[in-house]
């Protein structure tokens, strides 16, 4: 069975007009989501990176699974006022209002090649996000990594500076 069959579709969540992509059928399955993070391992083999960066907190779930297959460091990156130690912060637009990321000021050194994780590629709001974040920290982007992608809402065009891989697609 393709990892697709365990995304199970939530209409109206978590408001009108939302058909929301729910993975905790794929994470309750230990076959299913052994194969997810092995398939983002292989992925990624070709790219040089020193830490994997993820936002909570379902990035988080991947990220952290694949920073540990791979024998890597993992960058949490949270919302506003979430890390207890010295941050930096991006503001980013949402549809509607503004949301604020913050990282720890010492998560990533200078020249550091960071793969970016995460379960769901929308609008590329939060993954542009962490690119910003990244840079302030003087570091580079080697990939943006997800599980799936809503090709509908066109993300990948926000983030075309950088390659983009994705596992499951949906087209509406």
């Amino acid at each position: 069975m393709g990892l697709k069959s365990y995304i199970r579709e939530i209409p109206d969540f978590p408001k009108p007009g939302i058909n929301f992509k729910d993975i905790t059928p794929l994470l309750q399955n230990s076959e299913a989501f052994h194969q997810a993070v092995d398939v983002l391992a292989e992925k990624v083999e070709g790219f040089d990176f020193d830490k994997i960066m993820a936002v909570e907190s379902r990035g988080f779930i991947f990220a952290s699974a694949l920073a540990y297959k791979l024998n890597k460091g993992f960058v949490p990156v949270r919302k506003k006022g979430k890390l207890p130690y010295k941050t930096i912060s991006y503001t980013y637009q949402l549809e509607y209002g503004q949301d604020t990321l913050e990282v720890h000021e010492d998560a990533l050194q200078k020249g550091d090649r960071v793969l970016i994780v995460d379960d769901l590629l929308a609008t590329g709001g939060t993954a542009e996000a962490c690119i910003q974040l990244t840079h302030k920290l003087s570091a580079e982007v080697s990939a943006i990594v997800f599980l799936i992608e809503l090709t509908f809402l066109k993300g990948r065009e926000k983030l075309k500076d950088y390659p983009v891989v994705t596992i499951v697609k949906f087209d509406s």
